[in-house]
């Protein structure tokens, strides 16, 4: 894919938006999306309401079961596919073959839901994969201050966490662009330490 007044085709990255079930992944894929985003929603059934914790959300009436997929363009050098993850339990097992490749992340957090975000961040703190943690303000209020929520997730102290407004496109990409920051100098401190550890290395032979 080459953009309109470049000779070269862009970087395209690819970001996954993760968090538990009814945080406002869709929402932010669908807000963000600069193409109709493909959704794999289904509407909730009789039989799912002892599977799916509907407490907080109990208007929530579909739940999507693969991914999210959309697409955004930073600038003319860089493009993000964004792929949102399912959050029911039962279908984690696709969140491993939805991480390869993947620059980053973002967790959504709901602040009526909190126990439900945490799988998200352990999923990506074990595979040292980037990510930033976005708390969406539903109504575009939050009750509770950013050093409260960052202490009740037990999130380290290097952790970005940012407020931002699932429906709100410019919120949304707000939220993109401190992932994209965060993973850039996530890896410039890994190729730093790298390359001091084979300084070290090599006075040692």
């Amino acid at each position: 894919m080459v953009l309109p007044g470049s000779d070269s085709a862009p970087d395209v990255v690819k970001i996954l938006i993760s968090g538990g079930f009814g945080v406002g992944k869709t929402t932010m894929v669908g807000s963000v999306s600069e193409i109709t985003p493909l959704r794999t929603e289904e509407v909730l059934t009789t039989p799912s309401v002892s599977v799916d914790d509907l407490v907080g959300v109990e208007r929530k009436t579909t739940t999507t079961v693969a991914l999210d997929f959309g697409r955004i363009t930073l600038n003319t050098d860089l493009v993000l596919y964004l792929f949102g993850t399912p959050g029911q339990q039962r279908f984690w097992f696709m969140w491993n073959d939805l991480a390869v490749g993947a620059l980053g992340g973002v967790v959504l957090v709901d602040t009526r839901r909190l126990e439900t975000s945490f799988a998200a961040i352990d999923f990506f703190e074990k595979r040292d994969i980037p990510f930033v943690v976005a708390v969406n303000c539903f109504g575009g209020r939050q009750p509770y201050p950013a050093e409260q929520i960052r202490r009740a997730l037990s999130l380290r102290p290097d952790a970005h966490l940012c407020m931002f407004d699932a429906r709100d496109r410019s919120s949304c990409r707000d939220v993109l662009i401190a992932l994209i920051d965060h993973a850039i100098t996530a890896a410039t401190l890994a190729a730093r330490s790298g390359s001091a550890e084979s300084v070290r290395s090599d006075k040692t032979v």
